[in-house]
């Protein structure tokens, strides 16, 4: 790829990251914060300078690369965005260290909901909802949304390789497009991600939560995030209904956005025969009834204990990280579900992080294949994934995506328990990184923050988070010798 390229792009995506700060701006305005008026104003200036050139420019060149160059692209663009959304914490010198901007930045873009900031409610409210914006913006991925604004560019931008900009950064084994463009996928995707996210601050403002924090919230919850406005998350409102509106919009954003445009299409048996959906049912379920009749004698009444499991079942599993009560103080058995359900994720093709739904019902499936090919060896078995057989490529791809996700956590525990960290805690933050989960069990459990981690410790936890975001391989391929010599 020619520099000049990689450089009109990622100018592009930078300067759309950038213009999102306008609404923290206004909302500085409003509510008379100068600090913050400094700090997204220059940004934002900055953006402006090289944001409309660029397009002007590129209308005119055409741009193309290979698959290959789009993990370079999709990589730079997240690291660059995440430093530039780090810009406006520095400034306002709410965070001090680059390290804890940095940080912040990130669990923010990644949508893992991890904080270095023990008071949040002490931040402006500009901040606040620049934060919750992050999450927003990375949920559904900021290249995608690059990718639906490739019109700017003009008619010389659709010679880029957009699906493998799509493809690199979205979650999942396999990614299926809504309609034959690319960029109208990602536009749909887009459109419906931001009816949900509209359809939820209504629902929140309506059951008494003011507007900002409905804002706030339906921002981090579509996004399967976890920032909130307030110390204590979810359980400041004392709200049931806050509680099972952020649940089932939570269950909304850990599934495959494509299943929404099946509903909407009236395809309904597509949705019932979805294998990753079907067992994303199951699990929520059972995991719920476990967990409420662990929690039940020491709940003050059934529906509460009900309530709790679901909001927890679902934001651990849709690795939002959102709390309504200390759940390091249930039982065992209620704790080790949750501990579990931070391995799983929510499916391909959502907001949730994690290993995904789809890539365990693809191994449960090939595992049933291997028993039976001892019983009958020379019978011929495939898998049946929604319907259709599964690709053997897919099954190595499944199989070779865990063996790596276990190297990195292993890998991440380590370099937590180097600050001294003791061994079930450096698991959790590993997992929790990785996984984009966000809060776990113990000393990482609900509205805990990480400022005591040394530099070090925020530095690699910060590439952790990216490398789980964009599913490990986008990142992965560029430590082998292959990518380098092509």
């Amino acid at each position: 790829m020619k520099r000049g390229v990689i450089f009109r792009v990622l100018v592009f995506l930078l300067g759309i990251v950038a213009l999102s700060m306008i609404l923290p701006l206004i909302l500085a305005c409003f509510y008379g914060e100068p600090d913050m008026i400094r700090a997204f104003g220059f940004p934002i200036a900055a953006g402006l300078a090289v944001f409309f050139p660029t397009i002007l420019f590129t209308r005119k060149r055409p741009v193309r690369f290979s698959a290959a160059d789009g993990f370079l692209l999709v990589f730079l663009a997240w690291v660059f965005s995440c430093l530039l959304g780090a810009v406006p914490y520095c400034l306002s010198g709410h965070i001090t260290s680059a390290a804890g901007a940095v940080f912040e930045s990130v669990s923010g873009f990644t949508t893992t909901g991890a904080t270095v900031i023990a008071d949040v409610e002490d931040l402006p409210r500009s901040l606040l909802f620049w934060r919750a914006m992050t999450h927003w913006l990375g949920g559904m991925g900021i290249v995608v949304l690059t990718v639906a604004l490739l019109p700017l560019l003009g008619a010389g931008a659709f010679q880029m390789n957009a699906a493998q900009l799509f493809q690199a950064e979205s979650p999942g084994p396999e990614n299926d497009k809504i309609v034959p463009r690319i960029t109208g996928t990602a536009k749909m995707l887009w459109g419906c991600y931001t009816a949900l996210t509209i359809l939820q601050i209504l629902l929140l403002a309506a059951g008494g939560m003011g507007w900002f924090d409905a804002a706030v919230h339906a921002f981090s919850t579509m996004a399967t995030g976890g920032f909130s406005s307030r110390n204590a998350g979810i359980a400041a409102y004392n709200s049931p209904w806050a509680e099972w509106v952020c649940t089932v919009f939570m269950i909304l954003g850990g599934l495959n956005f494509t299943l929404f445009f099946q509903l909407l299409k009236g395809k309904y048996r597509n949705v019932l025969a979805n294998s990753e959906a079907r067992a994303y049912g199951g699990i929520i379920l059972v995991s719920v009834i476990i967990i409420t009749g662990a929690i039940l004698p020491q709940s003050p009444s059934p529906g509460t204990a009900v309530r709790y499991a679901f909001f927890h079942t679902a934001s651990i599993l849709t690795t939002t990280g959102f709390a309504a009560a200390d759940y390091n103080l249930w039982p065992p058995l209620a704790q080790g579900v949750l501990f579990f359900l931070m391995f799983i994720g929510g499916c391909s093709g959502s907001t949730a992080g994690g290993i995904k739904v789809i890539r365990y019902v693809a191994l449960v499936k090939q595992t049933g294949s291997e028993m039976k090919k001892i019983i009958y060896p020379r019978g011929v078995f495939n898998i049946q994934l929604n319907g259709r057989s599964g690709k053997k490529e897919v099954i190595y791809g499944v199989a070779g995506f865990v063996f790596l996700y276990f190297v990195c956590i292993f890998a991440a525990a380590l370099l937590v328990s180097s600050a001294g960290m003791d061994i079930f805690s450096s698991l959790n933050a590993a997992l929790l990184c990785l996984g984009n989960i966000g809060l776990g069990l113990g000393k990482l459990g609900p509205f805990s923050e990480v400022s005591a981690f040394p530099s070090y410790v925020k530095w690699g936890l910060s590439f952790i988070m990216i490398l789980g975001r964009l599913e490990l391989w986008t990142v992965m391929v560029f430590f082998t010798r292959d990518y380098w010599r092509r």
